[in-house]
Formats: C-alpha cells, structure tokens, sequence
C-alpha cells in the first residue's frame, strides 16, 4: 500500500506540473521559436535524443520550431582528417575554397542529418536544409581576409513558413551563398538571430555550456533589457565568447523579435523549463519599455 500511494503521489505531481504549464501552452500557441543548437546538446547521442523529444513535444503543442546548428569541433575533425591544412588571420581561421567545400559537406551532410534523424525517432517530421536552399540566406563577406566566411545581407523565410503550413520542423545548417553562387560558411549564432529576425520570431534561444548572462557579482541575471546588456559590456562584464552571444540577441531583437534567450544547453530540458516554466532557465533579453 504504501509504494501504491507514493506512485499516486507522483502521479499527481505530475498532472500539477502539467497543469501549470496550461498559461505558456497558450501563450506560445502558434508561436515560432527559432533554438541556435551547439555544445553540449550535440555532443551526445542521449543528450541529442532529449533534446530531439523536447522539440517534437515543443511542435505537438502549437509552437513552430526552427532549428539552426553549428557543428565546428565536427568540421576540425574531418579537416584533420582530410589533412586540410589551414591558414589563420588574428586567431581566426582562413576558409578558403578547399576549407569550405569541407564545412559544407560536414555541416549539410553528417551534422544536420543527425539532428533530423533524432527528430524522426521522436515521431516528429524534420527536414534539413541550409541557408543556400530555396535562396533563403544571401550573403556577403563578413571579412574578407578569412575568405568565404559569411554575413547574411538578406533572408527569404518563404520557404519556412510552407514548412509550418506542413508540420515540418526545418534543419538548418549556417551556410549561405553569395552574388556569383559561391558558398559562405556563417557563424551559428549569427545564422539563427538572422532568421529569427527575418521571421519576426516569438524567441530566440541560445543553447550554449554557461549557465546564462551574469552581473559583476557573478550571478546570473535572468531578465535584461537591451540597454543593460550594453552597460555590461561597456563595464567589461560581458567579455569573451559571451559578446557575439549577446551581440547576436540584440540584433535579434533589433530585427523584430520579441525576445532573445541565452540558457544552458547542459540542463536537462532546458527550452522547456525556458518556455512552459515560469522561472526559465536561462537570460531572457528584451528591448528597453
């Protein structure tokens, strides 16, 4: 009797949960949610598969998911591999034409059919594409000394929207093409904010390994407006691989998305917790009142 009433008990916790979600399943009831996926949630097969569920569970509610990946220790590896050899300007590396024939190939091909197979295992219907399909993501030189590394300069979400109309959920890898058709490889985060904004998305949600933004003390700020995330930055707070995060949510927003967030990819559940919870789980980031 008493392991029946502790299951009963754990049953009912469970239908409170559910219950309490009732708010935020309205609330993002048609709503498109663009997720940048990257570290550590593409670097298991379990944390893939949670993470796959999540985004089948996410669409069997209302919302329209798009994801957008990176996929960079994969590419070192195949260029090591294939014994590319690489130049690099400042720190950064050089993609010239062999290098990207490469990030093409691992980024359309391995990575992105790895995330769209863990979507269909979970029932769902993902599909996967790159920036150059249906002309969707044209680019320019972002600088050119690093060769075919890309700005995106225009996005056509046409062909997205006729996604949602079929219940597809869309891949994408960060590639884009220029004026002569040449291929562009395009930061990750850079990808996702730009088709965010060119859907005027509901969120923006910035899988990274840190836990979220956080202030002089160190602790994680869970609401910022855009003008103190700038403070920050001028202050020296946000430094490092945080800047282009952040960079990336203000341009974002700039673009006509309601909100951008930077949460934990490492946390079980995390676009969940961020979207049905009222206490998220991560940095949400909005435009100044």
């Amino acid at each position: 009797m008493k392991q029946q009433t502790a299951m009963n008990s754990n049953w009912i916790e469970t239908a409170k949960t559910l219950s309490a979600a009732l708010p935020y399943l309205q609330r993002y009831d048609d709503a498109i949610v663009v997720i940048k996926l990257g570290g550590h949630a593409m670097g298991s097969d379990e944390a893939m598969d949670l993470f796959a569920r999540d985004v089948v569970l996410m669409q069997q509610v209302g919302i329209n998911p798009v994801i957008v990946h990176g996929g960079g220790p994969m590419i070192n590896d195949m260029l090591a591999r294939l014994g590319v050899q690489s130049e690099f300007v400042n720190g950064k590396r050089v993609t010239d034409a062999a290098t990207v024939e490469v990030v093409e190939m691992v980024l359309s091909g391995s990575v992105n059919k790895r995330i769209v197979q863990a979507i269909n295992q979970q029932g769902g219907r993902g599909v996967g594409l790159s920036g150059k399909d249906a002309a969707m993501i044209r680019c320019t030189a972002s600088q050119p000394e690093l060769g075919f590394v890309g700005e995106p300069v225009d996005v056509n979400p046409k062909v997205l929207h006729q996604m949602f109309a079929a219940n597809i959920i869309p891949v994408i890898a960060p590639l884009g093409f220029g004026e002569d058709g040449e291929t562009f490889n395009i930061n990750g985060d850079t990808a996702a904010g730009a088709i965010a904004a060119a859907l005027k998305a509901d969120r923006l949600l910035l899988l990274t390994d840190v836990a979220g933004v956080k202030d002089a003390s160190g602790e994680v700020v869970t609401e910022l407006t855009a003008s103190y995330i700038r403070k920050l930055t001028e202050d020296g707070v946000i430094a490092g691989g945080m800047i282009p995060k952040t960079e990336t949510a203000l341009a974002a927003l700039d673009g006509g998305v309601r909100a951008a967030v930077i949460l934990d990819g490492r946390a079980p559940n995390a676009c969940l917790l961020e979207l049905f919870t009222p206490h998220g789980a991560g940095s949400m980031i909005r435009q100044d009142s």
